[in-house]
């Protein structure tokens, strides 16, 4: 759908310097802008690139003028991004309805605008709110319960007792609710623990491909509101995630772990159980954490330390080579003495 220049700029809270009423038909990148494109520029080797494109409006920030383009002036350029990325290509809307395949529990509750596609499973006493949409291939355990215009991509699994909140994305082949890894040693065996808790998920959480939530061993596994969760993630029993979190591609948290608000657990991030990792935490690629994180620190590496700790560390290794070589050095002259 085309919008002029004055149109996006009310949209995304920005202001058109040029020509307000260029039509644009499409957000694309600086290097397949055609005439009637917009496109991004947020800092000034993208500016350059994007005033010698073919676009015909730029998204910037306000510090940037230019005498060869419309811009849109915004006061953040990649949050203004994301705001002109939905206007051009938003959500598919889903139609209201139950595809004949889908195998629906007769005591379920489906609401009469949730969309139902082709081989879904809905178990007893299932509640799926307003605009719930089921894309194919989902399995809905018994009493659970999806609220308003939640989404399940396709091969998604929830099990039994799982409670999902308003506007969830759960992308494709997620299992949220298997069973805890809970065992006990009894002599050569490893004994299972039941595990009759559950999984709650707050608003607007997504939910990556490929990731696995364990259900409560005793009460629930817990995700916070806002929180988004990238691919190929394992969350244990009874892990407990704050409010506007981010855990990036392959994090493993084990078992009764507690993050606050707005924790940042970057790619491949390994939290031990029963560990806190306190608001405002950052914790580096690849770090395995055994401790607990205060608030507001950054830790990194194997086992993960505050990062000042760890990036003398690093320095003081580098220099080893050197330290070698002099010790060396003094060792000889004090052999020939």
């Amino acid at each position: 759908m085309p919008f002029t220049t004055e149109e996006i700029a009310k949209a995304i809270g920005g202001q058109v310097v040029g020509d307000s009423s260029a039509i644009l038909k499409n957000f694309t990148t600086i290097e397949t802008a055609q005439a009637g494109d917009l496109t991004f520029a947020e800092n000034e080797d993208f500016f350059a690139r994007a005033e010698q494109s073919a676009a015909t409006a730029i998204i910037a920030d306000n510090r940037f003028s230019s005498a060869k383009k419309t811009l849109i002036q915004v006061a953040n350029a990649r949050i203004a991004f994301a705001k002109a990325m939905a206007l051009f290509y938003p959500d598919p809307k889903f139609p209201a309805g139950i595809h004949p395949t889908a195998v629906i529990a007769s005591t379920a509750k489906i609401d009469a605008t949730a969309h139902v596609g082709p081989h879904c499973v809905i178990g007893e006493r299932v509640s799926l709110g307003p605009r719930v949409v089921l894309l194919a291939g989902n399995y809905i355990g018994d009493d659970s319960k999806l609220d308003e215009d939640a989404i399940l991509f396709p091969g998604v699994t929830l099990y039994a007792g799982s409670i999902i909140g308003k506007r969830v994305r759960v992308h494709a082949n997620t299992v949220v609710g298997s069973d805890g890894f809970g065992y006990v040693q009894d002599g050569t065996i490893h004994r299972k623990v039941p595990q009759i808790g559950n999984v709650v998920i707050g608003d607007d959480v997504e939910i990556g491909a490929g990731v696995t939530i364990d259900r409560g061993a005793l009460g629930s596994t817990v995700i916070g509101k806002g929180t988004k969760i990238d691919n190929l993630v394992q969350i244990a029993h009874n892990v407990q995630i704050g409010e506007g979190c981010l855990l990036i591609a392959q994090v493993g948290i084990a078992g009764s772990s507690r993050l606050g608000n707005q924790v940042i657990l970057a790619g491949q991030v390994g939290v031990g159980g029963h560990l806190k990792i306190g608001d405002n935490a950052i914790v580096g690629a690849k770090s395995g954490v055994m401790h607990d994180i205060p608030d507001g620190q950054k830790w990194m590496w194997i086992p993960a330390q505050p990062d000042r700790d760890i990036k003398r560390q690093i320095l003081a290794i580098q220099r080893l080579p050197d330290l070698l070589k002099r010790v060396a050095e003094l060792e000889r002259k004090l052999e020939g003495k």
